[in-house]
């Protein structure tokens, strides 16, 4: 489900308009539903039920404002990190480091000293110098190490290139010819701790059999590992996908429907929790381990949109342009990774005329565009549209270029709306900056 429907022609966040929003707050800006990703959360949970023990560790590389973070903290999210600045600010939500896991291919001393002192639960560890560098830091604080390595099941899993991680050609994890002698090198370092094996085969997957694949491959090594250093979890990662495309249906809160987004134009629809839940769970429960998983883009793809205003029309012998004041340095998606995003008016047309048109931004970049001859209610300036789905990788991955503040977030929770940051200032930019010569 989402909360983002037109109700009498205004298009709404649970109860709130979003014109409303708009002028109160600005554009551009990100609104998020919290009635989204609780359901989100809570219908992944339910599905994985059968399980018994598990945890579900929100990614939140995907969208890491607190208030985000303080909803699934309440709701007994876990967390998978992937920085210390993330496991801080975790904390500072209300969540805690023992139902963290620590991921990425360059933690720094820094970073695990930090981890180890905050008790996390798990170093999702990438290779085995890294192996090396745990247990010597682990070692000066005088504190054991809890481990799992990431096992690469060299899985082709269909998605975009950038976002795929589980073939052997990528950079991340350990593979699986050479898995059981790295754990029997973890096992003979003193400060570590085995207690589990992770996995992830890519990100915004559409289609259950690959989960399942990796899991098949793996399974083997898993009752291994448990029988000789005494495995406590297996975490298969995330990557479970939502669908960008599609028509907002009005009163309706149905999922996207449309294409995946793999840089293919084919038609697919959303892998479902349960279909995903059905998928892998028996397989799982064999294994008699305590399950993990690491959703991010799932819990709040869907949740979140980009408010922007249009501020031209320009039109060339070839193209026809509308141009607003959101940009590429506010929502990269579409120029990093061929993303779609659904384009729609915060007033619902009247008229049903549609023209084609590139929908482009401010940034000095011919790649600032959130659509390319895209067939499009009319827009004139002042409009207001929303870019939806952008409430993952929208605001996480957002920077200053072109000396443009970063947008304030806005959270919906039912009828009531609450900006959760700030919509930055020009004397925000240069914080931190200084002329040399001149005084502090």
């Amino acid at each position: 489900m989402h909360s983002f429907r037109y109700v009498d022609g205004s298009l709404k966040c649970e109860g709130v308009d979003l014109e409303s929003v708009a002028s109160e707050v600005g554009t551009p800006a990100y609104v998020y539903s919290a009635e989204t990703i609780r359901g989100n959360y809570r219908r992944l949970d339910q599905a994985l039920a059968p399980l018994g023990d598990r945890m579900i560790c929100y990614a939140m590389k995907a969208n890491g404002n607190l208030s985000l973070l303080n909803l699934l903290a309440k709701e007994g999210a876990g967390f998978d990190i992937v920085s210390g600045g993330e496991l801080f600010k975790v904390i500072k939500a209300g969540g805690r480091a023992d139902r963290c896991t620590f991921a990425g291919v360059g933690k720094t001393a820094t970073e695990i000293d930090y981890a180890l002192r905050q008790g996390i639960y798990s170093f999702n560890v990438e290779s085995e110098e890294e192996l090396e560098m745990i247990n010597a830091v682990a070692a000066k604080a005088g504190l054991i190490a809890p481990i799992a390595i990431r096992v690469n099941p060299d899985v082709d899993a269909p998605t975009h290139k950038y976002i795929s991680t589980g073939k052997s050609k990528n950079k991340f994890g350990i593979g699986l010819d050479r898995a059981a002698a790295v754990y029997e090198r973890a096992a003979a370092l003193p400060y570590l701790k085995i207690r589990g094996l992770q996995t992830h085969i890519g990100s915004q997957i559409l289609k259950a059999p690959p989960f399942a694949e990796a899991i098949r491959k793996l399974t083997p090594l898993v009752l291994e590992l448990k029988a000789k250093h005494g495995l406590e979890f297996f975490s298969i990662g995330g990557g479970v996908g939502i669908v960008y495309r599609g028509a907002l249906q009005s009163g309706d809160a149905a999922w996207w429907k449309g294409s995946a987004e793999n840089g293919v134009e084919e038609e697919a629809e959303r892998l479902a929790p349960e279909t995903y839940a059905a998928e892998v769970i028996e397989p799982l429960k064999a294994l008699g381990l305590r399950i993990l998983f690491e959703p991010g883009r799932f819990i709040v793809g869907n949740a979140g949109v980009l408010l922007t205003s249009v501020l031209y029309r320009k039109s060339t012998p070839t193209k026809n342009f509308v141009i607003v004041d959101a940009g590429m340095n506010d929502l990269i998606r579409p120029a990093l990774y061929e993303g779609h995003h659904e384009i729609e008016p915060l007033r619902q047309p009247k008229d049903a005329t549609l023209e084609k048109v590139d929908v482009v931004g401010p940034v000095c970049e011919s790649g600032d565009f959130f659509a390319q001859d895209r067939e499009i209610p009319v827009l004139t300036p002042g409009d207001r549209i929303a870019l939806m789905s952008s409430g993952a990788y929208g605001f996480v991955m957002a920077s200053t270029y072109n000396a443009r503040p970063l947008l304030p977030e806005v959270l919906v929770d039912g009828e009531k709306s609450t900006v959760v940051r700030e919509r930055q200032t020009w004397d925000d930019l240069i914080s931190g900056e200084k002329v040399p010569g001149e005084p502090a």
